[in-house]
């Protein structure tokens, strides 16, 4: 029987952004499968990882792609985003917490072309007058990281409700991002 990658991956997915302490073991129970057919495919944890890593930046790309960032306004294009990502909002809580996939020479591409298209859209609201100019469009950038990561957090802890997600990040965001008419 071959192995299902991808629900192996879905499954470590499920129980890291839980449990971000989970052994191997447990990962291969979550997935069931025997810990060594887990180790036959990912050598140790730090391989796993980085499968993981891939697997949230192929997540991510798609989900920027299906909210077309480039269509209508950027507060439009914003909620589009968040709603998208949403699916993924776990895993990638937990990878901003795995600090080997941010340090050295070794970084994954994919989370700069990530940050760039991101940092596009706040650019481009910038630019239309939709959103204020004295915050960079790299700090809103981390500042939308951060809010999916702990909206990702509130859901899983039933600390919020999974359908309020993308109203309390997009209003919170775009409640400090918004340029407002001067007086």
């Amino acid at each position: 029987m071959a192995l299902d990658r991808d629900h192996v991956l879905r499954s470590a997915a499920a129980l890291l952004t839980r449990k971000s302490t989970a052994t191997m073991d447990e990962v291969a129970k979550a997935a069931g499968i025997s810990r060594a057919t887990l180790h036959r495919h990912f050598a140790g944890r730090d391989a796993l990882v980085r499968a993981l890593e891939a697997l949230g930046i192929e997540e991510c790309e798609a989900a920027l792609d299906a909210a077309r960032l480039d269509e209508g306004p950027a507060v439009d294009a914003v909620h589009r985003l968040v709603r998208e990502i949403e699916p993924a909002a776990a895993l990638l809580a937990f990878l901003y917490t795995e600090n080997q996939l941010f340090e050295g020479d070794g970084q994954n591409q994919g989370w700069a072309r990530i940050d760039d298209r991101i940092a596009a859209l706040f650019r481009r609201g910038q630019r239309d007058g939709e959103f204020r100019i004295d915050l960079t469009p790299a700090w809103l950038t981390e500042a939308l990281y951060g809010l999916l990561a702990s909206g990702a957090w509130a859901v899983s802890e039933g600390r919020v409700a999974p359908k309020d997600f993308t109203y309390m990040i997009v209003e919170l965001l775009l409640g400090g991002a918004r340029r407002r008419e001067e007086s």
